[in-house]
């Protein structure tokens, strides 16, 4: 069924009222506030194509998420998609086969798409696409899983650009006749206005939804994107839900690595980075009391460590998002169990899906929101290891180690009686140690032995 966008818009009721969707924490806007919650969002999730695949069954993926207690999901609007084989990955899920592309615009009756089938009508929606996203937020708010909803993407090269409804060789339209380096630039009126109108459309499908934020753009630092673009984009946002008793948060994808922010856009809640290790995003603007999130990882091979230490060095730093990119959902393997091949540009698994539970639920067990990175208070006695800690001051400390068999900690700490447990990255495992009569000042802990990692709770029980 297809609808001119201006009519359908005018036809469609009003929304139902919502809960306040997730949002800033107004105590500690480092941190998200979610159903009444403070709330930090850690996932290993699919490669984004979740909705814009009909291949994909996202229900037992969401359910595998909620599975380990993961609470978020990235997925593209299906503005954009790859073509087979795209950047080594077997399986992608951002790679529909031919004729199960589903997007926000209806098929024409024309022939001739890149991809298979009928070109696109950029002015008529497909309400089986609007139907099958709606249902994928409201089945991951069922379980208690955020969706990040990523609009748009740059064009990497032309194979992407040749797949898109957006170039003039696949609609109907005559829209997108250029170069994939102007597509988000403002240059052209005609494809600016099929943009915002489909931004528009998103955004008033999905206002009844509390588990729903929007990306921009995915990694605009690539393909010719502009900042006044996506400043642009930002902007639609915020007017299309000018009339809304609440509003979404908006992130803005900053960098691979890091890099420091000088100006955000007032409408921007969220800075994303992807590879975000070491995380020096975090410390570089902590100050701007924003949500800065690790949004993508991969490349450093398929092995859990790497991805596993860059989670808790993320989320000890400051950060409040940690989102690892799991090439083992497959369109057959929904649950996670596509066994990752020699040469795939990531991880992910079951094995490590139960490690970013552990990470989460170590974080929950603090009262987190009264929490900060510290890097004074909490030191390393032992040489070769990497620790970070988060701090509640004279109350209660959260340190990860990183390397080595065994180690010391110490710490400053006011008098009182305190407990350290142990927690094994990996499995979840937790040694409790002794109740500890600390009379002020140093103290000093020593680990149990341990292998690659450990991370330590520390609380003030008087």
């Amino acid at each position: 069924m297809a609808t001119a966008p201006a009519v359908l818009l005018a036809a469609l009721g009003p929304v139902s009222a919502l809960s306040a969707p997730i949002c800033l924490h107004p105590d500690n806007p480092h941190y998200f506030l979610f159903r009444g919650e403070p709330s930090v969002l850690v996932t290993s999730g699919e490669h984004y194509g979740a909705v814009l695949n009909l291949d994909f069954d996202y229900v037992p993926y969401l359910d595998e998420l909620r599975r380990e207690g993961l609470n978020l999901t990235r997925t593209f609007s299906g503005a954009y998609m790859e073509h087979h084989g795209a950047f080594g990955i077997r399986e992608n899920t951002l790679a529909p086969a031919e004729g199960r592309l589903i997007t926000p615009w209806a098929r024409s009756d024309q022939p001739g798409y890149a991809g298979g089938g009928n070109k696109f009508d950029l002015e008529a929606w497909d309400a089986a696409y609007f139907s099958r996203l709606t249902d994928f937020c409201r089945q991951a708010g069922e379980r208690g899983i955020v969706v990040e909803l990523v609009l748009f993407c740059p064009f990497y090269g032309d194979e992407q650009w040749d797949l898109s409804p957006l170039k003039a060789t696949n609609n109907v339209n005559g829209v997108g006749d250029m170069a994939r380096e102007e597509v988000y630039t403002l240059r052209d009126s005609g494809l600016q206005r099929v943009q915002e109108a489909m931004v528009r459309r998103i955004v008033h499908e999905l206002a009844g939804f509390d588990n729903v934020y929007y990306e921009i753009c995915n990694e605009p630092y690539f393909g010719g994107v502009t900042l006044p673009w996506q400043h642009r984009i930002a902007d639609v946002i915020w007017e299309a839900e000018t009339a809304r008793p609440h509003r979404h948060l908006i992130a803005q994808n900053i960098a691979n690595g890091s890099a420091l922010v000088d100006t955000p856009h007032p409408a921007i809640s969220i800075l994303n980075f992807h590879y975000a290790a070491p995380p020096d995003a975090v410390t570089r603007n902590y100050h701007l009391g924003r949500v800065i999130a690790d949004d993508e990882t991969g490349f450093r091979g398929t092995a859990d460590r790497p991805y596993r230490a860059e989670a808790w060095h993320f989320l000890m730093a400051g950060g409040a998002v940690f989102d690892h990119l799991d090439y083992s959902f497959t369109a057959q393997h929904e649950d996670g169990t596509f066994p990752l091949p020699e040469g795939q540009p990531g991880g992910g698994g079951r094995a490590f899906r139960h490690q970013m539970g552990v990470l989460k639920r170590f974080i929950e067990s603090f009262d987190f929101v009264r929490m900060a990175p510290s890097t004074d208070t909490v030191r390393s006695s032992t040489g070769g290891v990497s620790c970070r800690a988060l701090v509640e001051p004279g109350r209660a400390f959260a340190v990860y180690v990183e390397g080595g068999t065994q180690v010391g900690i110490r710490l400053e700490a006011p008098t009182g009686r305190y407990v350290a447990e142990w927690v094994n990255p990996r499995t979840g495992e937790t040694i409790r140690g002794p109740e500890l009569d600390h009379p002020g000042g140093e103290l000093a802990l020593s680990s149990p032995a341990y292998e690659e990692d450990i991370a330590l709770r520390l609380v003030r029980r008087d």
